[in-house]
């Protein structure tokens, strides 16, 4: 069962890699290998669980297909959303209201400008959601198609680094910070610098080979040109109801993607009475309504086939079997748990960190157990690191990297090629940085301690 299983999961993988060569689009991939696990998985009843009757193993995969898929659709949801308003506030104009106050066009000075602002915005809303913002950011502010593939790229890091040390800017941090296993200033205070250096990094080393200016898009705005007040009352209710989230869930204790579709609603709503009061005065302003219309709607099944992939794999006892193996490879004593933290960093990559997190959350309960992994233990800290930036080492590997794949259409091969040595350098360097104060400042500066 696990052979076949991993194998299918491996050739779809590589099929999704192939995406350009093979010239079969990666949503049709990635829908054929979700579906696919998930069918070849029914048929291993007698290996899974020989002692469960055959009504009852259909009943156990009906329970967990509905209970993943339900998992799987607040994801595509809260992506369905946050496309929307982003395309909406794009439709009005809105960007142009930050894009007219860059007014660098030097190609290191804007990287800069660009990687600091999404790794400090990512920290407020979260990663996937920032990089959707700055790619529609990147298309008013570079023409040339490789040229905004290469900053597209650097935003994927800066969205993962930023969100890591953010107990709201990850869906890892976000598990480990509402599961109890860190604290709001210590995962702060102890995993910014590592996250600061995975992204500074990077954009020093691309610095090295940028040189001279980029060249700006003209300004089409279509038959209608915004008013001034309408961009900018547009570009704050959607930047609004995005930093709204994060807010929504920590006082409700509701899914994201509630609080997603609720601010969606408020803008939408906002756009319907605007239009109407606009189309008497003999103008045509967009909606919702036509802004789904051209919402890029393979991104999102893309997203759910990928899911329910990795969620066959999570009930299949795949995953949870590879946290076992690291467990007994490395040991749980340092430095084994941080090898451990950084493999599962490099593998969330190519499996869904959640899930992986998830499976290490249940291997290193918080107390009463053997292995006792208390509230703050550098285990959680460098876990939240390494799960929320390891992704960004392949494209598919990370939320916010599929949503500007899905967005730039950027090549899987070219990622891997360009930027992928990037992350792993960012990814490497952060990782020494916070093991060195972990072993260091953090023993030395009692202060510290007990504010976290």
């Amino acid at each position: 069962m696990v052979v076949a299983l991993v194998t299918i999961f491996i050739v779809g993988y590589f099929c999704i890699a192939m995406e350009h060569p093979f010239k079969i689009n990666k949503t049709a991939s990635a829908l054929m290998l979700g579906t696919l696990l998930w069918t070849v998985f029914t048929f291993c009843h007698n290996i899974f669980d020989p002692s469960m009757s055959i009504e009852a193993w259909h009943d156990f995969l009906k329970e967990e297909l509905v209970g993943n898929l339900g998992e799987t659709a607040e994801i595509v949801f809260f992506l369905l959303g946050a496309m929307t308003i982003v395309t909406l506030i794009e439709d009005y104009q809105g960007f142009r209201v930050i894009t007219d106050s860059i007014k660098t066009t030097n190609k290191k000075k804007l990287l800069w400008v660009l990687s600091i602002l999404t790794f400090f915005l990512s920290a407020l809303l979260d990663n996937m959601t920032t990089a959707i913002v700055m790619i529609a950011l990147l298309r008013k502010l570079i023409a040339d198609k490789k040229e905004r593939w290469l900053y597209a790229g650097m935003v994927i890091l800066a969205a993962n680094a930023g969100g890591a040390w953010s107990p709201i800017g990850d869906v890892t941090t976000i598990m480990l910070w509402i599961g109890g296993q860190v604290t709001t200033v210590n995962i702060i205070v102890k995993t910014i610098l590592a996250s600061l250096v995975c992204m500074v990094v990077p954009v020093i080393l691309v610095g090295f080979t940028l040189k001279g200016e980029i060249r700006r898009p003209e300004e089409s705005h279509g038959d209608v040109e915004v008013p001034v007040h309408l961009r900018k009352l547009i570009l704050f209710m959607g930047i609004g109801a995005l930093i709204f989230v994060p807010i929504f869930k920590t006082f409700t204790h509701l899914p994201p993607y509630l609080g997603m579709l609720f601010g969606l609603a408020i803008l939408w709503v906002t756009t319907e009475i605007i239009s109407r009061k606009y189309e008497k005065e003999g103008h045509k302003l967009p909606t919702a309504v036509s802004t789904l219309e051209h919402i890029d709607t393979p991104t999102i099944l893309f997203f759910l086939g990928i899911l329910m992939a990795v969620s066959c794999l999570k009930v299949a006892g795949i995953l949870s079997g590879l946290a076992t193996g690291l467990n007994n490879a490395f040991g749980v004593e340092a430095p084994g748990f941080f090898f451990i933290d950084l493999i599962i960093g490099v593998l969330s990559s190519v499996v869904d960190n959640v899930p992986l997190v998830a499976a290490a959350m249940g291997m290193y309960p918080i107390t009463g157990a053997e292995v006792d992994f208390a509230v703050n233990h550098p285990f959680w800290e460098f876990l939240a690191y390494c799960a929320g930036t390891g992704g960004s080492l392949l494209i598919i590997g990370s939320a916010a990297g599929v949503a500007v794949m899905g967005m730039e259409k950027i090549d899987f091969i070219w990622y891997l090629k360009k930027i992928s040595w990037l992350a792993l350098a960012g990814y490497i360097a952060g990782a020494l940085v916070f093991m060195l104060m972990d072993v260091t400042l953090f023993e030395e500066i009692e202060w510290l301690r007990n504010l976290a």
